[in-house]
């Protein structure tokens, strides 16, 4: 037999294995502050001091200048629940090249943020954001959000009408009302239920965001899974309990009657994410997490709103398909 044939054939078998195909994910051993210290953001991280609830806080965020012809116009980006604001990476790029100055921060709650134990809203979040621009003398915005950062992006909006010149949303959460089919659930219950998390089960459920994972998507896993090992996660994980009563209990399907400037949805059409999924009868949920009829409903809704569906993508397209994402978001800003 020839011997290219047989070197031809075996790196094909050695190919296709699952051993080849899917190398073992990595394993991490030094443990990462509740603020996320020394994991590295693609920007310079500035603080803003706050006040919520009584509890002195810090508002981490990253301004970026325009590294294209500057236009004037800035855009801010809210990042989602399970996602902190590294993960716009691609989109700050093509931003700024673009002529825009970009800021985005890390909600108070979440990534390098401060991390109180209260009582957390949409009204809240919003105002924060309200008082970071303020602090940074930015009048009117362009706002992109992704899942529970395109909720809180509709609310913000809804509140604050005339500080938008344009909305993207990208497959946000919290157009259904989940009251409706998932049962509530106690704040001990839900910070347990973090505090039994594992690397292994931390990973599927991100993998679910995804309608292919890739190995570079690990990046988005590591914080939490290093955080995990800290003295602090305890509080990490009751914070992320309090996280979720807020958007569990908010449902902003209602404020978008609220929202008259342009709008464009971004839709992966391959995302079925349910929040709060586990906790309700998998009978009563079946018609949820529907992200094609769901995107279509609330672009019907609003006049002039435009949709772009993604074929073959999940919950966060700028990840799974940064060109293609970009392309469309600069074409709607033009």
């Amino acid at each position: 037999m020839d011997c290219q044939f047989i070197v031809w054939l075996m790196a094909s078998l050695l190919a296709t294995s699952p051993a080849f195909a899917q190398a073992d994910p990595p394993s991490y051993d030094v443990p990462l502050g509740i603020a996320l210290e020394s994991y590295a953001y693609p920007y310079e991280v500035k603080m803003l001091p706050l006040e919520n609830e009584g509890h002195p806080v810090r508002m981490a965020f990253m301004d970026v200048a325009p590294t294209g012809n500057a236009n004037g116009r800035t855009a801010l980006l809210m990042h989602g629940k399970n996602f902190v604001s590294d993960y716009w990476k691609s989109v700050i790029e093509a931003l700024a090249k673009a002529g825009y100055r970009v800021v985005v921060p890390d909600q108070i709650g979440f990534g390098k943020s401060s991390k109180p134990e209260m009582r957390y809203s949409l009204d809240l979040l919003a105002g924060n954001t309200i008082k970071l621009l303020d602090s940074l003398g930015i009048d009117k915005i362009v706002l992109i959000g992704n899942s529970m950062g395109g909720t809180l992006a509709i609310r913000f909006a809804s509140l604050y009408p005339s500080r938008v010149m344009h909305l993207v949303l990208e497959n946000p959460i919290g157009l259904e009302d989940y009251h409706l089919a998932i049962p509530p659930q106690g704040t001990d219950a839900l910070t347990r239920i973090e505090m039994a998390q594992t690397p292994e089960s931390y990973r599927k459920f991100m993998q679910g965001y995804f309608a292919r994972w890739r190995p570079e998507f690990e990046k988005y896993v590591e914080p939490v899974i290093r955080v995990r090992m800290s003295a602090e996660y305890p509080r990490y994980a009751k914070v992320s309990a309090l996280t979720y009563q807020m958007v569990y209990d908010q449902s902003v399907r209602y404020d978008l009657p609220l929202i008259k400037m342009p709008t464009l949805w971004l839709i992966g059409q391959l995302d079925r994410t349910v929040f709060g999924r586990r906790f309700a009868p998998p009978e009563s949920i079946k018609s949820m997490g529907n992200f094609p009829a769901l995107g279509q409903e609330a672009a019907s809704a609003l006049p002039g709103a435009r949709l772009i569906e993604f074929d073959e993508l999940g919950h966060v397209a700028h990840l799974e398909a940064p060109d293609r994402f970009n392309a469309a978001v600069l074409g709607f800003l033009k």
